[in-house]
């Protein structure tokens, strides 16, 4: 895949590799600790550890990020289990709990021996717990070096996957508006004339007056932004305003947030929300799940969703879409220039190996890393669940086949025209700031506080966060 990102200055930036991640951090992050710190855990890493150990005398318990797909991940191990006599578990965190949970685990005698953090800020807080894995073969199958979350000499986070998300559509509903009489002039006459806001907000405020007649419930599923149910709104499309505020500041992190694309995140939030299943009011209601069995029974015509939902969505009983139903639309908000802006490309899922770990259970965990993308069934576990893969050996055409969203972010992404939106969030101060920012989503989707308290809540809770974290 070629590079086709807009020049500006990210701290993750896509490789030619597809993949995405942070080459190195920022020397501040170094004086950052976890809250639970082992007293017994050395100020230096020790590159050997694990190395010459017997991984078949160890063991693997990871500790899942992504719950949408915690029985494939319970199957895998199980496999792992029975082709290497290597024990394995697998524990799920839930939705938006992944910190907390990591939190009580590594308190725990049993602690993870794999966890993933979400880029750099996730690093500084972890980083005390975190193996070099430079020496590992894992690591020696990832073709594009500069991925990483590197720190000095060593590597201490790998990405797992490059995932993609934007507005999932639903062509046949399109083109059923499109062929109605008596709809407005939007200036489009097909679901490809679409490639600004503008044009969107036109199309879709006509097709929810014509709901009726295309015999849906509303333009798009519902926005959920319930707690633990909002990380779509959090983290994926507050990455828009995001993406923006850092090109035009030529800046990779900031330390206070100035929100200065935030009518356009707002622009795009109320169209989901006035235009949905669902009454604006009960946006904080539903679940992720409700949104993509909207969509997969034909009742909405958008969700925003990734790469990973076309399980969700041929899982549905009574699903009514096929691979050929599915058009990938780039998350328009009224920025300028978006006109060529693509889907948005990248991972916050670093895996980390736990240095606290024994020696025999970090080379069982190295072990296990390896065979995801080297064994029969690994491999097809990372095509079904992961979708698009940086290592050595991997086949991304076999990703392609058995998903239509990860064949049209490959597309997207080897589009020269465009450029993509790369996941700028793994900079955001904390999950505990992604929550307050869900809470106030749903309490102005209600009614009960006006944007520029979003906005102000924002930017000062920001602006604290980023602060205490340099004083640790």
């Amino acid at each position: 895949m070629r590079k086709k990102i807009l020049s500006v200055a990210l701290c993750v930036a896509m490789a030619a590799t597809a993949l995405v991640g942070c080459g190195s951090k920022d020397d501040t992050s170094s004086d950052s600790k976890s809250d639970s710190k082992s007293d017994s855990k050395s100020d230096s890493k020790d590159d050997s550890k694990g190395k010459s150990a017997d991984a078949t005398s160890g063991k693997v318990y990871f500790l899942n990020f992504k719950p949408e797909i915690s029985d494939a991940y319970e199957t895998l191990m199980k496999a792992f289990t029975e082709e290497t006599g290597i024990e394995a578990k697998v524990v799920t965190a839930a939705a938006n709990q992944y910190e907390t949970t990591l939190k009580v685990e590594m308190a725990k005698s049993d602690a993870p021996t794999l966890f993933t953090v979400n880029g750099p800020v996730g690093y500084n807080t972890w980083k005390d717990y975190c193996a070099d894995m430079k020496d590992t073969e894992f690591y020696d199958m990832l073709l594009d070096k500069d991925s990483v979350i590197a720190d000095g000499d060593g590597v201490y986070g790998i990405p797992l996957m490059q995932e993609t998300y934007g507005l999932i559509c639903n062509k046949k509903i399109f083109a059923k508006y499109f062929e109605l009489a008596g709809i407005a002039d939007t200036g489009c006459s097909s679901i490809e004339d679409i490639n600004s806001f503008e044009k969107l907000k036109a199309v879709v405020e006509d097709m929810q007056a014509h709901k009726d007649e295309l015999e849906i419930k509303g333009v798009f599923s519902e926005a959920t932004v319930g707690s633990g149910e909002d990380w779509r709104m959090t983290n994926h499309l507050f990455c828009l305003p995001l993406f923006y505020e850092y090109k035009e500041r030529g800046i990779s992190d900031a330390e206070e947030l100035e929100f200065s694309y935030n009518k356009e995140y707002k622009n795009i939030f109320d169209l989901y929300i006035n235009n949905a299943t669902v009454a604006k009011a009960d946006a904080g209601q539903g679940k992720v799940d409700d949104s993509m069995v909207e969509f997969a029974k034909g009742e909405a015509a958008i969700a925003q969703n990734g790469t990973w939902a076309w399980g969700q969505i041929t899982g549905t009983d009574g699903n009514i879409i096929e691979e050929d139903d599915i058009y990938y639309m780039p998350i328009y908000t009224g920025a300028e220039g978006e006109e060529k802006q693509g889907l948005c490309t990248g991972t916050e899922n670093f895996v980390c190996i736990n240095s606290t770990a024994s020696e025999e259970d970090q080379a069982a965990s190295a072990e296990f890393l390896k065979w995801l993308y080297t064994s029969e069934t690994g491999t097809k576990f990372v095509t079904e669940n992961y979708g698009v893969a940086g290592f050595e050996g991997f086949d991304n055409s076999a990703a392609a086949d058995a998903n239509p969203l990860v064949k049209l972010a490959i597309e997207d992404v080897e589009n020269s025209d465009t450029y993509t939106i790369t996941w700028v969030t793994v900079t955001t101060p904390s999950q505990v700031w992604k929550d307050e920012l869900g809470e106030n989503l749903k309490k102005y989707a209600e009614g009960s506080i006006e944007w520029d308290k979003l906005v102000s809540d924002a930017t000062a809770k920001w602006a604290s966060e980023k602060a205490a974290a340099n004083e640790e």
